[in-house]
Parts: structure tokens; sequence; C-alpha cells
């Protein structure tokens, strides 16, 4: 999951969603995730090259969903990759199994809208 540049991208797990999450005070997108999806491993490079472009605005984290499987049953995860994006605590949208060429553009008509 390396990329040619630092990413922005925290990684959360059950400990520390609500702090890093839930209370932050900008949006995050949050990817569910696991080692063995090929779509996830897909997608990871397109949301770390994000995490760049959107700093300041829209706050991107990871939490692998095998490893702290209560917070992806809590909100529904059937499916990965599920992306959740969180505003002011609530969820605002989600986005299952999103193509990594089309991500940029989900992101901005959500983040139009809140």
């Amino acid at each position: 999951m390396a990329s040619s540049q630092t990413s922005q991208v925290l990684h959360v797990g059950s400990t520390d969603f609500s702090d890093k999450v839930l209370q932050a005070d900008t949006p995050v997108i949050v990817e569910f995730w696991a080692e063995w999806c090929t779509y996830c491993r897909a997608l990871t490079p397109h949301f770390e090259r994000l995490s760049n472009a959107y700093q300041g605005k829209l706050q991107f984290a990871m939490l692998n969903a095998d490893d702290h499987h209560e917070i992806p049953i809590q909100y529904g995860i059937q499916g990965l990759p599920t992306l959740l994006i969180f505003h002011k605590g609530k969820e605002v949208a989600r986005l299952i199994g999103p193509h990594p060429t089309r991500l940029q553009s989900q992101i901005d008509n959500v983040l139009a809208r809140i």
C-alpha cells in the first residue's frame, strides 16, 4: 500500500474511530477494506493520491474490516470496498465498490451537498 508521495490517510480502528472520524472538524471519508480484497488493493493508490488533493477539505481514513469488524457491522457494511463519508458525526454518503477513476467526481458531488 505504499505510494510515491506521502499520503494523508489515517488508519483508524475500534478505539479511535469516534475521535478521528465522528468528532472530526472536517468531513471524513472512510475506506472499509481487507487484505484479501483485490478491489480494495486497486482502489488504495487512488484513495491515497486523493488524500493529498483534498487536504484541508476532506480527511481520508482506512479501517481494516477484518481487524475491526464491529464498526462495519454497526454501519451495515456488506461488501468491500465500501466508503462512507461522515460529516458532523453522521454518515452523509455511501460509495459501494467505487470505480477508482470515478471516485473523485463522486467525492466532489457529495462535498457540494454538505
